[in-house]
C-alpha cells in the first residue's frame, strides 16, 4: 500500500554534492568577510608553510586555515594560547562537510584565558615559596619502589616502564592510572598522589605525561595539585610533556624532568654501571688485602729474624705468628667469598630479570590463550548448530507444505491465492494444490458457508 502524497511525489532528492554545494553557496554569499576573535589551539606548521590551528572560546571552536602568501605579513609569531583577531573569510567543503574560516590576515589580542590564568598562579605560588630550592627533597640513588601517576595508556607510561627495565630492572614498579585531560583530571591526580605518599611505600613517585597544547597540559597547572606536590613526603618528580613544556607542577616538584623516560633515567642506576662499580671495588678490596697481607708477611719475617731467644720461647712465638697468619688469611678468604657470593646473586637476579625469561613466560600465556579461544570457538559453534536445527524444526512445523501432509488443499487463480468464494466466479479455473501434486478444477458452484 503506498502512503506518499502527491506532493511528496513531486520533490526532487538532493544529492550529498549538491546539498553540500548548496550550502557552501549560501553560507559564503551570507558571511563574505568577519572579524573574530578568540583564542589559538593545536597549531600547526607543516613544510608547505601554511598555517592550521583552531579558534575558540569558552563554548566553541572553529577551525582555521592562513596559507603562506597571507601568514608571512603576521609582525608576531603565534603560538596556542595566545589571543588573536582574524579577518577572515567563511568557506565551506564540500567533499567533507566541513566548515572553517580561511584567514586574510592575524593581530595580536594579548595572551589567552589559560595563558593568564597560568602567569597568576605561578606568580603566586612563586611569592609563597613553593618554588625554593630549600623545600626540595633529594632523590634516591637506587630506589627500590616507584610509582608513577600518569595515565595508563599513553606513549609517556610505555617509554618509562621501558627505560626502567633496559637501565635496572630490579626496580619495582607501580603504574598509578589516572586522568590526565579534560575536566576531573586534576582532582584524580591530585586523589593518587595523596593516597601513594600516604601509603608510605614508595621511595619516589613520578608525576606526568606525554606532550600537548596548554589545554593538554592545564591540569598539571591546578592550585590544589601543586599544594599536595609541596606538602608530600615522599620525593616528587614532575615529568609533563616535551622539554619546552612547563607547568607548575614542574616548578613546584622537588625536581622535573624534561621529559618521562628522562624521569625514568633519573631514578634508575645504569646495571651494567653498577656491575663495573662492584667488580671495581672488589678488584680494589683484593688488592688492598694482598697489600695488608705483604705488609704482615714483612713484618712476621723482621719479628722472625729478631727473635734470638731460648728455644721454647721461640717456638711460642713461632706458633702464635702462625696462628695469626692463618686466622689473617682465613679472615680475608672469607671476606673475598663473601663478596664473590654477592657479586653472583646480583648476576642471577638480574639474569633472571632478562627479557628472554619474561619473552618465555609471554609465549605460556599466548598458548594458553590460544588454546582456550580454539574451544570457545567450538562450543559456540556446537551451539549455532543446535540452534539452526532448532530453527529449521520450527520452521517445517509451519510450513505450507507439512500442512498439505495432513489433508489441507490450497487454492489459486490468476491473481494468487484464493482465500474466500468472493475470489471466484463460476466456471473458473482453478489449480488446487494438495501434497503431492496439483489439481486443475472449475468453479461449477459457489455455496458459502455460516
Amino acid at each position: 500500500m503506498n502512503f506518499f502524497t502527491a506532493e511528496k511525489q513531486n520533490e526532487v532528492a538532493f544529492s550529498v554534492s549538491q546539498l553540500n554545494r548548496q550550502i557552501q553557496n549560501l553560507l559564503e554569499a551570507s558571511l563574505p568577510w568577519v572579524l573574530v576573535e578568540g583564542e589559538i589551539s593545536n597549531l600547526a606548521r607543516p613544510g608547505s608553510g601554511h598555517w592550521y590551528f583552531s579558534l575558540k572560546d569558552s563554548k566553541a571552536q572553529i577551525r582555521c586555515a592562513m596559507f603562506n602568501n597571507r601568514n608571512n605579513s603576521v609582525r608576531f609569531k603565534p603560538k596556542d594560547g595566545d589571543l588573536v583577531k582574524l579577518r577572515a573569510k567563511v568557506t565551506f567543503y564540500g567533499p567533507r562537510g566541513d566548515c572553517q574560516l580561511t584567514v586574510e590576515s592575524m593581530e595580536s589580542g594579548g595572551e589567552g584565558a589559560l595563558q593568564q590564568a597560568y602567569e597568576r598562579l605561578k606568580a603566586q605560588l612563586e611569592a609563597e615559596g613553593l618554588f625554593k630550592k630549600e623545600h626540595k627533597k633529594p632523590l634516591p640513588t637506587t630506589p627500590e619502589r616507584v610509582a608513577i601517576i600518569t595515565s595508563p595508556i599513553g606513549a609517556a607510561v610505555r617509554d618509562m616502564i621501558s627505560a626502567f627495565k633496559r637501565r635496572f630492572p630490579l626496580t619495582e614498579l607501580t603504574i598509578i592510572p589516572s586522568l590526565v585531560q579534560g575536566q576531573g583530571a586534576a582532582q584524580n591526580l591530585t586523589k593518587q598522589l595523596i593516597r601513594m605518599d600516604a601509603s608510605d611505600h614508595f621511595d619516589a613517585i613520578i608525576i606526568g605525561r606525554g606532550g600537548g597544547s596548554l589545554e593538554d597540559l592545564y591540569s598539571f597547572n591546578d592550585e590544589t595539585l601543586a599544594r599536595t606536590i609541596f606538602n608530600a613526603k615522599t620525593p616528587i618528580i614532575s615529568a609533563v610533556g616535551h622539554e619546552v613544556d612547563f607547568t607548575i607542577a614542574d616548578f613546584v616538584a622537588d625536581v622535573r624532568a624534561a621529559t618521562p623516560t628522562a624521569a625514568a633515567e633519573l631514578l634508575s642506576p645504569d646495571s651494567d654501571q653498577l656491575i663495573r662499580q662492584i667488580q671495581t671495588r672488589e678488584n680494589s678490596l683484593t688488592l688492598s688485602f694482598e697489600r695488608q697481607l705483604q705488609t704482615q708477611q714483612q713484618k712476621l719475617d723482621h719479628l722472625i729474624q729478631r727473635m734470638r731467644h731460648p728455644s721454647e720461647r721461640i717456638q711460642l712465638q713461632q706458633d702464635k705468628l702462625n696462628q695469626l697468619e692463618r686466622r689473617m688469611q682465613q679472615s680475608m678468604q672469607a671476606l673475598l667469598n663473601n663478596h664473590k657470593v654477592k657479586l653472583t646473586h646480583s648476576d642471577t637476579r638480574l639474569s633472571n630479570a632478562s627479557p628472554a625469561q619474561t619473552l618465555k613466560l609471554k609465549n605460556q600465556q599466548l598458548e594458553d590463550y590460544q588454546r582456550r579461544l580454539s574451544q570457545a570457538l567450538k562450543q559456540n559453534l556446537e551451539q549455532k548448530a543446535q540452534t539452526f536445527a532448532s530453527l529449521v524444526e520450527k520452521l517445517n512445523l509451519v510450513s505450507p507444505l507439512q500442512i498439505l501432509s495432513r489433508g489441507y488443499a490450497i487454492a489459486s487463480n490468476e491473481e494468487g491465492v484464493v482465500k474466500t468464494i468472493a475470489q471466484t466466479k463460476k466456471g473458473e479455473k482453478l489449480k488446487v494444490r494438495i501434497k503431492d501434486g496439483e489439481l486443475n478444477c472449475e468453479v461449477i458452484s459457489k455455496k458459502k458457508s455460516n
